[in-house]
């Protein structure tokens, strides 16, 4: 029997189930809507099952750093309006979830803490003031753009270094004695952006706690040691102070580390009563989501959040006005080049428009309810970047010439954030289509929504089903498809 004629189960009704396609592929597609299948062979089903949920989503987003603040501030009023809106519009990607730093970090201009006078245990001297010519008003620009608001997660990279046992904006660890004023600075930090009208959903106790080698802001901390932070300071200090802020642990990659994180975390009632959830990365393999260790995640704690808080092209300089490079396997990442001998196979080229889409359904088909990106706007150069940490973000902008590019990378992430909305619950599916990648999710307001990767460079029919209704649909090679399925007879 051939492919064209694989029966669907007699109790369906062919093509009685209403669509609407978007798709984003190599052939020039940037989320647009597809009336028209192309041709390909329907070679398998996928068949909703909305009686089986999962976990509810947060939501998914990007990241306001210095850097995309001070890139916008160099740009024409109209050019800056234009990527809010398209970030977090109507008629864009309509972000839910976000992150940002707490100090400095890579993507700053230069080093800072809100607290630079050394020995200042009470924080006497603390102020917000470098964050409010580019990162606050970014943000509430954004904010005044979204009509349905945002979470935002604040991450410091590091404490002032006069608090650290180093001394320096680089490695080090948290001098025990303080402990409890580093406590109190998330608490006047929180308040204090509270008071420029933006309000902190959640925090996370640092941005990878295991390090980056020293090659730009961090601090160290082993699971004991954050748990003995967050249990004796962090967690007291916020709620004695009155802040409903989630705490989420860890912050690093998923790989068999994430493991002993989680253990130490909720191994730990006293810590585990003020953890919300687990933060993760992206950055331990250009191809692998590691799903049993996101399972083992949330076996670990399942009523609690875990949370994708950052995700890069890493490593590169973005590509300027060419499409064709995001869809082509030339992207590499710190680990091709410096990834100890047994990971090495973790970190071979990628595209990178796979890379997001892969992983993002990956997570949330394995528990994950927010997915991050990391900088929403980056230079040429990918950066400013005070450590030469170039990255590529889904935004590109030349502010000499006032010119703006929306790579490829923008509508793969919008394929997510634009349908699938807070208060989704993540459900259940069967594939039968092999060559095809599948994740879907019912919305608060009853919609569905299924996403389908396809990677391969012909196109792939399939037969979507819900309940007794089917359609017959089709996925152009290399491409990425958002299937809105109406819930109306």
């Amino acid at each position: 029997m051939s492919a064209t004629m694989l029966p669907v189960c007699s109790e369906v009704k062919e093509d009685q189930l209403a669509v609407e396609v978007y798709e984003t592929a190599a052939n020039g597609h940037q989320l647009q809507r597809i009336t028209e299948c192309c041709t390909a062979d329907t070679a398998g089903t996928i068949r909703l099952k909305t009686e089986k949920t999962f976990q509810t989503i947060t939501g998914f987003g990007g990241s306001f750093t210095q850097a995309s603040a001070y890139l916008l501030n160099r740009l024409s009023p109209e050019n800056r309006t234009r990527i809010l809106e398209a970030y977090f519009g109507e008629s864009g990607a309509k972000y839910a979830l976000t992150r940002t730093h707490i100090n400095s970090c890579d993507f700053s201009i230069r080093n800072y803490a809100y607290a630079p006078v050394p020995g200042d245990r009470t924080l006497e001297h603390f102020s917000i003031d470098e964050d409010r010519r580019d990162l606050i008003p970014m943000i509430k620009d954004a904010m005044a753009v979204s009509q349905d608001g945002f979470r935002i997660i604040a991450s410091p990279w590091t404490a002032p270094p006069w608090m650290k046992d180093n001394n320096d904006w680089r490695g080090g660890k948290l001098i025990p004695e303080y402990y409890e004023t580093w406590a109190l600075y998330f608490s006047k930090y929180l308040v204090a952006y509270r008071e420029a009208g933006i309000p902190i959903w959640g925090i996370t106790v640092e941005n990878e706690p295991l390090g980056n080698d020293c090659n730009w802001e961090s601090m160290h901390y082993t699971p004991r040691e954050m748990n003995d932070f967050v249990s004796r300071h962090l967690g007291p200090r916020l709620r004695a102070d009155g802040h409903e802020v989630k705490i989420l642990g860890y912050d690093q990659n998923r790989g068999e580390e994430l493991r002993e994180w989680v253990n130490t975390m909720y191994g730990d009632d006293a810590a585990a009563s003020y953890f919300a959830g687990t933060a993760v990365h992206w950055y331990a393999s250009t191809y692998e989501f590691f799903p049993d260790n996101l399972q083992y995640a949330h076996a670990a704690a399942p009523d609690k959040h875990l949370i994708q808080s950052e995700a890069c092209v890493d490593a590169e300089v973005p590509r300027w006005q060419d499409d064709q490079w995001y869809w082509s396997r030339e992207a590499t990442d710190w680990g091709w080049d410096w990834a100890p001998e047994a990971d090495k196979y973790l970190h071979p080229k990628y595209v990178p428009v796979y890379r997001y889409a892969r992983d993002i359904i990956g997570c949330l088909n394995n528990w994950v309810d927010g997915w991050i990106d990391w900088n929403m706007v980056l230079d040429r150069k990918g950066g400013p970047n005070w450590s030469r940490n170039w990255c590529v973000a889904p935004v590109i902008v030349d502010p000499e010439n006032d010119e703006i590019y929306f790579t490829p990378i923008y509508y793969t992430l919008s394929h997510f954030s634009r349908y699938i909305r807070p208060g989704a619950q993540r459900i259940d599916f069967e594939n039968t289509q092999e060559r095809l990648q599948v994740t879907a999710a019912k919305n608060p307001d009853g919609s569905l929504v299924a996403v389908v990767l396809n990677e391969g460079e012909t196109p792939q029919g399939f037969h979507l089903i819900l309940g007794e209704a089917s359609r017959r649909l089709s996925i152009r090679g290399q491409a990425i498809q958002t299937i809105l399925i109406s819930t109306q007879n």
